[in-house]
């Protein structure tokens, strides 16, 4: 995530909640995107690390749990400015022109100078962030799909680049006679129609006999997988890992107008609000503009206070407002107290554990710290196999 400082409502349901819920089942890396921010607001220095600190702790605060995750600043990285460098050298300007959030931030933030190669080529940047630690999935929303396919046309183009080899045929063919000949046709067949149609149940069941090969024919390497594979998609050795995108639910609550919520709109309930404030923000919320009386039967669907519920609130207190609403039964205060309720519960023990990293500063530094130098382990490795595959490491 760029660094924006406290984080609200809306980013947790819309991301950080899954965050926490994946790091029980996979390695996750979770970084605080520095030079991000800097493609479209480089003018502003002095907050920067007041809003890389805050966030952190909203992180822990809301279970981001550094024993299990990675996490780090992208700036303590210069690994990670190298492999972008690196990528840059042979990825087309028209893949960078073409991604579908440059023109629209562009439109959007049209008070900011962004006629930038940084901006245009943060897409990149973040395909080098991800490439950086081999990732096999990376959770996005339905609209980030672009910034991952560019990803994996960079990896690809790269591994079809510098993932080859002058004795590939020949360890191709070695590897090919330690199979079954029944095996070996079997997967000559599947390359072919992979090849000529782009068959994706073709390359899927050349996988499966390599798969196969790895567990049952003696002294299969690793390196016979590869090279075999790279054989199998057309491309070289996978120097770099293609990660697919992994789409997990997200929840778009709105902002007290109904608008986007948005800390610069004036808008949001941060994460750490106090109860007070928290229940003069909810009461104040825009509701049904077709209940100007107390009197006038509502409809739940065109209120945003009914995103709210349905995070919220269970089946029963849902149907209670929907009945009440439409038959003007209940008043918008009586419907917006049990959301208030809610979130003040779901913000009690962030705010508890906030309150004490807060009070050591030093032991959030420290977690930083440790998480960057995990980080940094892997993506040294990462490096020195792609400046072997580009001839850069004499």
């Amino acid at each position: 995530m760029r660094p924006t400082g406290a984080m609200h409502l809306g980013h947790y349901h819309g991301a950080l909640k899954n965050w926490v819920r994946l790091q029980d089942d996979h390695d996750c890396f979770y970084f605080v995107a520095d030079w991000h921010a800097l493609t479209t607001h480089y003018d502003e220095k002095e907050i920067i690390e007041q809003n890389v600190y805050e966030m952190v702790i909203d992180w822990l605060a809301a279970g981001l749990d550094p024993d299990k995750s990675t996490i780090f600043i992208q700036s303590r990285l210069p690994e990670h400015a190298e492999l972008f460098t690196l990528l840059a050298m042979t990825t087309p300007l028209g893949w960078l022109e073409r991604v579908p959030t440059y023109k629209d931030q562009i439109e959007k933030l049209k008070d900011r100078d962004l006629a930038t190669y940084g901006f245009l080529g943060y897409p990149l940047l973040q395909a080098a962030d991800i490439l950086m630690y081999k990732a096999t999935y990376v959770p996005v929303g339905g609209d980030q799909s672009s910034h991952v396919e560019l990803t994996r046309e960079a990896a690809r183009r790269f591994n079809n680049l510098y993932g080859r080899s002058a004795d590939d045929a020949a360890r191709a063919s070695a590897a090919l006679g330690r199979m079954t000949k029944d095996d070996a046709r079997y997967f000559e067949r599947q390359r072919k129609a992979f090849g000529e149609t782009g068959s994706a149940e073709a390359l899927a069941k050349g996988e499966s006999i390599l798969a196969k090969a790895a567990a049952n024919v003696a002294g299969w390497a690793v390196a016979d997988t590869e090279v075999l594979l790279g054989q199998l998609r057309g491309s070289g050795r996978a120097v770099l890992t293609e990660p697919q995108a992994l789409h997990t639910e997200v929840v778009k609550l709105p902002g007290l107008d109904g608008e986007k919520m948005s800390k610069s709109y004036g808008n949001a309930v941060l994460m750490r609000d106090d109860a007070e404030t928290v229940a003069k923000k909810i009461r104040g919320m825009t509701t049904d503009p077709a209940r100007v009386r107390r009197t006038d039967p509502g409809d739940p669907q065109k209120c945003p206070v009914w995103d709210f519920h349905r995070i919220y609130s269970d089946a029963a207190t849902q149907e209670w407002v929907v009945n009440g609403c439409t038959s003007a039964s209940i008043g918008c205060l009586d419907c917006k107290q049990p959301v208030v309720e809610a979130i003040q519960r779901e913000q009690a023990p962030w705010r508890e554990r906030a309150a004490a990293l807060q009070a050591e500063p030093k032991k959030v530094h420290w977690i930083v710290e440790m998480g960057t130098e995990r980080a940094r382990t892997v993506a040294r490795q990462t490096m020195k196999d792609v400046r072997d595959a580009m001839g850069l490491s004499y």
